[in-house]
Protein backbone atom coordinates (compact mmCIF):
# COMPACT_ATOMS: atom_id res chain seq x y z
CA UNK A 1 0.00 0.00 0.00
CA UNK A 2 1.16 3.16 -0.79
CA UNK A 3 2.54 5.17 2.58
CA UNK A 4 2.53 8.70 1.07
CA UNK A 5 0.34 11.35 2.54
CA UNK A 6 -3.26 11.46 0.86
CA UNK A 7 -4.66 14.54 -0.46
CA UNK A 8 -6.71 16.61 1.64
CA UNK A 9 -10.14 15.93 1.15
CA UNK A 10 -13.61 13.66 1.76
CA UNK A 11 -13.36 10.43 1.03
CA UNK A 12 -16.19 8.74 0.78
CA UNK A 13 -16.15 4.71 1.97
CA UNK A 14 -18.50 2.37 1.61
CA UNK A 15 -18.08 -0.38 3.72
CA UNK A 16 -18.90 -4.74 4.25
CA UNK A 17 -23.15 -4.49 4.16
CA UNK A 18 -22.91 -7.69 5.97
CA UNK A 19 -19.78 -10.52 4.60
CA UNK A 20 -16.27 -8.52 5.97
CA UNK A 21 -14.48 -9.58 3.17
CA UNK A 22 -16.40 -7.05 1.00
CA UNK A 23 -13.84 -4.00 2.22
CA UNK A 24 -12.18 -3.58 -0.62
CA UNK A 25 -8.11 -2.92 -0.60
CA UNK A 26 -8.63 0.54 -1.34
CA UNK A 27 -10.99 1.13 1.59
CA UNK A 28 -8.89 -0.29 3.75
CA UNK A 29 -5.66 1.60 2.64
CA UNK A 30 -8.02 4.74 2.79
CA UNK A 31 -8.76 4.48 6.25
CA UNK A 32 -5.37 3.47 7.11
CA UNK A 33 -4.22 6.79 5.61
CA UNK A 34 -6.47 9.08 6.41
CA UNK A 35 -5.89 11.96 9.63
CA UNK A 36 -9.81 11.52 10.69
CA UNK A 37 -12.80 9.33 10.28
CA UNK A 38 -16.69 10.62 10.55
CA UNK A 39 -18.85 8.22 10.96
CA UNK A 40 -22.94 7.79 10.90
CA UNK A 41 -22.33 5.90 14.09
CA UNK A 42 -19.15 5.83 16.36
CA UNK A 43 -19.78 3.08 17.96
CA UNK A 44 -20.31 0.76 14.75
CA UNK A 45 -17.89 2.08 12.98
CA UNK A 46 -15.16 1.37 15.79
CA UNK A 47 -16.27 -2.06 15.65
CA UNK A 48 -15.68 -2.67 11.92
CA UNK A 49 -12.28 -1.10 12.57
CA UNK A 50 -11.36 -2.74 15.68
CA UNK A 51 -11.95 -5.86 13.58
CA UNK A 52 -9.76 -4.40 10.45
CA UNK A 53 -6.65 -3.55 13.26
CA UNK A 54 -7.45 0.38 12.36
CA UNK A 55 -7.09 3.00 15.06
CA UNK A 56 -8.10 6.41 13.81
CA UNK A 57 -10.16 9.62 15.59
CA UNK A 58 -13.68 9.19 15.23
CA UNK A 59 -16.02 12.20 15.06
CA UNK A 60 -19.91 11.60 14.74
CA UNK A 61 -21.74 12.89 11.75
CA UNK A 62 -25.39 11.63 11.48
CA UNK A 63 -28.60 12.71 10.19
CA UNK A 64 -29.69 15.12 12.91
CA UNK A 65 -25.84 17.14 13.27
CA UNK A 66 -24.69 16.69 9.64
CA UNK A 67 -24.96 20.31 8.72
CA UNK A 68 -22.90 21.44 12.20
CA UNK A 69 -20.39 18.31 11.28
CA UNK A 70 -19.97 19.68 7.41
CA UNK A 71 -18.61 22.84 8.91
CA UNK A 72 -16.10 20.74 11.37
CA UNK A 73 -14.88 18.86 8.66
CA UNK A 74 -14.94 21.59 6.08
CA UNK A 75 -12.22 23.73 8.34
CA UNK A 76 -9.84 20.43 8.82
CA UNK A 77 -9.63 19.78 5.35
CA UNK A 78 -9.03 23.64 4.63
CA UNK A 79 -6.14 23.02 6.87
CA UNK A 80 -4.81 20.26 5.06
CA UNK A 81 -6.45 17.21 6.60
CA UNK A 82 -7.73 13.75 4.76
CA UNK A 83 -11.25 12.61 6.00
CA UNK A 84 -12.63 9.37 5.57
CA UNK A 85 -16.62 9.33 6.21
CA UNK A 86 -18.54 5.83 6.36
CA UNK A 87 -22.18 5.54 7.23
CA UNK A 88 -22.77 1.96 9.45
CA UNK A 89 -22.55 -0.35 6.28
CA UNK A 90 -22.51 -0.11 2.44
CA UNK A 91 -22.40 3.30 0.53
CA UNK A 92 -23.26 6.62 2.00
CA UNK A 93 -25.84 8.99 1.25
CA UNK A 94 -27.86 6.06 -0.47
CA UNK A 95 -30.57 5.75 2.08
CA UNK A 96 -27.46 6.86 4.79
CA UNK A 97 -26.25 10.31 6.01
CA UNK A 98 -24.07 11.82 3.57
CA UNK A 99 -25.18 13.92 0.88
CA UNK A 100 -26.02 16.86 2.79
CA UNK A 101 -22.24 16.33 4.35
CA UNK A 102 -20.79 15.99 0.36
CA UNK A 103 -23.04 19.06 -0.77
CA UNK A 104 -21.30 21.29 2.14
CA UNK A 105 -18.34 20.29 1.70
CA UNK A 106 -18.79 20.52 -2.58
CA UNK A 107 -20.05 24.55 -1.77
CA UNK A 108 -16.86 25.43 -0.42
CA UNK A 109 -14.93 24.03 -2.99
CA UNK A 110 -13.70 21.05 -1.63
CA UNK A 111 -12.08 18.17 -2.90
CA UNK A 112 -14.99 14.84 -2.22
CA UNK A 113 -13.13 12.04 -3.63
CA UNK A 114 -15.88 8.42 -3.77
CA UNK A 115 -13.99 5.31 -2.65
CA UNK A 116 -16.86 2.94 -3.99
CA UNK A 117 -17.57 -0.42 -2.76
CA UNK A 118 -20.54 -2.16 -1.44
CA UNK A 119 -24.00 -1.40 -2.38
CA UNK A 120 -27.22 -3.22 -1.57
CA UNK A 121 -28.64 -1.55 -4.38
CA UNK A 122 -26.24 -2.87 -7.27
CA UNK A 123 -25.97 -6.39 -5.23
CA UNK A 124 -29.57 -6.66 -5.36
CA UNK A 125 -29.83 -5.55 -9.51
CA UNK A 126 -26.76 -8.01 -10.80
CA UNK A 127 -28.69 -11.13 -9.46
CA UNK A 128 -32.35 -10.07 -10.38
CA UNK A 129 -32.04 -11.14 -14.03
CA UNK A 130 -34.38 -8.40 -15.47
CA UNK A 131 -33.41 -7.29 -18.34
CA UNK A 132 -30.48 -4.64 -19.23
CA UNK A 133 -32.07 -1.02 -18.79
CA UNK A 134 -32.72 2.17 -16.65
CA UNK A 135 -33.31 1.15 -13.35
CA UNK A 136 -35.37 3.93 -10.70
CA UNK A 137 -33.96 3.82 -6.57
CA UNK A 138 -36.81 4.87 -4.55
CA UNK A 139 -35.69 4.15 -1.56
CA UNK A 140 -38.01 3.71 1.89
CA UNK A 141 -41.63 3.61 0.99
CA UNK A 142 -43.95 5.71 3.59
CA UNK A 143 -44.55 3.67 6.77
CA UNK A 144 -48.20 4.91 6.41
CA UNK A 145 -50.52 2.75 4.08
CA UNK A 146 -52.35 5.84 2.43
CA UNK A 147 -49.04 7.27 2.07
CA UNK A 148 -47.70 4.42 0.85
CA UNK A 149 -50.05 3.30 -1.82
CA UNK A 150 -49.87 7.26 -3.28
CA UNK A 151 -46.26 6.65 -3.79
CA UNK A 152 -46.66 3.39 -5.56
CA UNK A 153 -48.67 4.70 -7.44
CA UNK A 154 -47.28 8.20 -8.93
CA UNK A 155 -44.57 5.43 -9.94
CA UNK A 156 -47.28 2.87 -11.52
CA UNK A 157 -46.18 3.96 -15.15
CA UNK A 158 -42.79 3.81 -15.05
CA UNK A 159 -40.84 1.90 -17.23
CA UNK A 160 -37.71 1.61 -15.30
CA UNK A 161 -37.15 -1.17 -12.33
CA UNK A 162 -38.64 0.25 -9.51
CA UNK A 163 -36.00 -0.31 -6.32
CA UNK A 164 -36.95 -0.15 -2.57
CA UNK A 165 -35.44 -0.42 0.42
CA UNK A 166 -37.72 -2.07 3.35
CA UNK A 167 -37.61 -2.44 7.04
CA UNK A 168 -39.00 -6.31 8.64
CA UNK A 169 -41.91 -5.45 10.49
CA UNK A 170 -43.38 -3.48 7.39
CA UNK A 171 -42.16 -5.64 3.99
CA UNK A 172 -45.56 -7.81 4.18
CA UNK A 173 -47.99 -4.91 3.83
CA UNK A 174 -45.55 -3.26 1.24
CA UNK A 175 -45.69 -5.91 -0.55
CA UNK A 176 -50.00 -6.34 -1.04
CA UNK A 177 -49.54 -2.78 -1.49
CA UNK A 178 -47.07 -3.40 -4.36
CA UNK A 179 -49.47 -6.17 -5.65
CA UNK A 180 -52.89 -3.35 -5.09
CA UNK A 181 -51.09 -0.80 -6.62
CA UNK A 182 -49.35 -2.23 -9.57
CA UNK A 183 -51.19 -5.47 -10.15
CA UNK A 184 -50.13 -8.69 -9.05
CA UNK A 185 -48.87 -10.11 -12.67
CA UNK A 186 -45.91 -7.51 -12.33
CA UNK A 187 -42.48 -9.65 -11.50
CA UNK A 188 -40.62 -8.99 -8.38
CA UNK A 189 -36.93 -9.71 -7.50
CA UNK A 190 -36.95 -9.84 -3.31
CA UNK A 191 -33.06 -10.06 -2.00
CA UNK A 192 -32.77 -10.51 1.85
CA UNK A 193 -30.13 -10.20 4.17
CA UNK A 194 -27.62 -9.56 1.44
CA UNK A 195 -24.15 -10.67 2.01
CA UNK A 196 -25.15 -12.02 5.31
CA UNK A 197 -25.29 -15.48 6.76
CA UNK A 198 -28.95 -16.32 5.97
CA UNK A 199 -29.07 -14.07 2.17
CA UNK A 200 -31.86 -15.23 0.55
CA UNK A 201 -33.28 -14.07 -3.21
CA UNK A 202 -36.25 -15.06 -4.83
CA UNK A 203 -38.36 -14.06 -8.10
CA UNK A 204 -42.05 -14.38 -8.81
CA UNK A 205 -44.89 -12.39 -9.45
CA UNK A 206 -46.38 -9.86 -7.10
CA UNK A 207 -49.27 -12.33 -6.37
CA UNK A 208 -47.25 -14.93 -5.22
CA UNK A 209 -45.16 -12.83 -2.50
CA UNK A 210 -47.70 -13.23 0.36
CA UNK A 211 -47.04 -17.12 0.05
CA UNK A 212 -43.39 -17.33 -0.28
CA UNK A 213 -43.70 -14.58 2.66
CA UNK A 214 -45.86 -17.29 4.59
CA UNK A 215 -43.64 -20.26 3.65
CA UNK A 216 -41.14 -19.62 6.55
CA UNK A 217 -40.97 -17.57 9.72
CA UNK A 218 -37.68 -16.75 8.84
CA UNK A 219 -38.59 -14.59 5.13
CA UNK A 220 -40.06 -11.37 7.87
CA UNK A 221 -36.75 -11.07 9.52
CA UNK A 222 -33.65 -9.14 8.00
CA UNK A 223 -33.08 -5.94 5.58
CA UNK A 224 -34.85 -6.32 2.61
CA UNK A 225 -34.49 -4.93 -1.01
CA UNK A 226 -37.25 -5.18 -3.41
CA UNK A 227 -36.92 -4.82 -7.02
CA UNK A 228 -40.06 -4.51 -9.18
CA UNK A 229 -39.99 -5.06 -13.13
CA UNK A 230 -41.34 -1.69 -14.84
CA UNK A 231 -44.28 -0.71 -16.67
CA UNK A 232 -45.30 -2.80 -20.01
CA UNK A 233 -45.52 -0.66 -22.86
CA UNK A 234 -49.11 -2.17 -23.33
CA UNK A 235 -49.70 0.28 -19.61
CA UNK A 236 -48.45 3.17 -21.08
CA UNK A 237 -51.93 4.58 -22.61
CA UNK A 238 -53.22 3.96 -19.22
CA UNK A 239 -51.44 7.20 -17.92
CA UNK A 240 -53.02 9.58 -19.90
CA UNK A 241 -56.39 7.79 -19.37
CA UNK A 242 -55.65 8.56 -15.12
CA UNK A 243 -54.45 12.65 -15.98
CA UNK A 244 -58.07 12.45 -17.48
CA UNK A 245 -59.93 10.70 -14.74
CA UNK A 246 -58.48 12.91 -11.94
CA UNK A 247 -59.35 15.96 -14.09
CA UNK A 248 -62.94 14.80 -14.54
CA UNK A 249 -63.29 13.58 -11.01
CA UNK A 250 -62.81 17.09 -9.81
CA UNK A 251 -65.90 18.24 -11.12
CA UNK A 252 -68.18 15.10 -11.37
CA UNK A 253 -69.03 12.47 -9.12
CA UNK A 254 -66.64 9.68 -9.47
CA UNK A 255 -69.36 6.81 -11.52
CA UNK A 256 -69.89 9.82 -13.91
CA UNK A 257 -66.27 10.49 -14.11
CA UNK A 258 -65.29 7.42 -14.88
CA UNK A 259 -67.90 6.61 -17.31
CA UNK A 260 -66.90 10.10 -18.99
CA UNK A 261 -62.95 8.82 -19.37
CA UNK A 262 -63.42 5.76 -20.44
CA UNK A 263 -65.44 6.76 -23.55
CA UNK A 264 -63.00 8.92 -24.35
CA UNK A 265 -60.02 6.61 -24.08
CA UNK A 266 -61.60 3.29 -24.47
CA UNK A 267 -60.33 1.78 -21.14
CA UNK A 268 -62.88 0.04 -19.19
CA UNK A 269 -65.09 2.14 -17.05
CA UNK A 270 -64.97 -0.45 -14.04
CA UNK A 271 -60.96 0.11 -14.31
CA UNK A 272 -61.35 3.23 -13.61
CA UNK A 273 -63.81 3.92 -11.40
CA UNK A 274 -62.35 1.06 -8.79
CA UNK A 275 -58.96 3.85 -9.37
CA UNK A 276 -60.63 6.73 -8.00
CA UNK A 277 -62.51 4.65 -5.26
CA UNK A 278 -58.96 3.18 -4.09
CA UNK A 279 -57.25 6.48 -4.83
CA UNK A 280 -60.10 7.72 -2.13
CA UNK A 281 -59.63 4.96 0.16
Amino acid sequence: MNEAPLMPGLYVVATPIGNLGDITLRALDVLKRVDLIAAEDTRVTGQLLATLGISKPLLSVREHNERQGAEKLAAKIAAGAAVAYVSDAGTPAISDPGAVLVRALREAGLPVIPVPGASAVTAALSVAGFAPGPWLFAGFLPPKQKARRDAILALKHQPAVLVFYEAPHRVRETLVDLAVTLGGERRICIARELTKQFEETACMRLDETAGWLGASAYREKGEFVLLVEGAAQAESGMADAERMLRVLAEELPASQAAKIAAKLTGRKKSELYDLLVQEHD
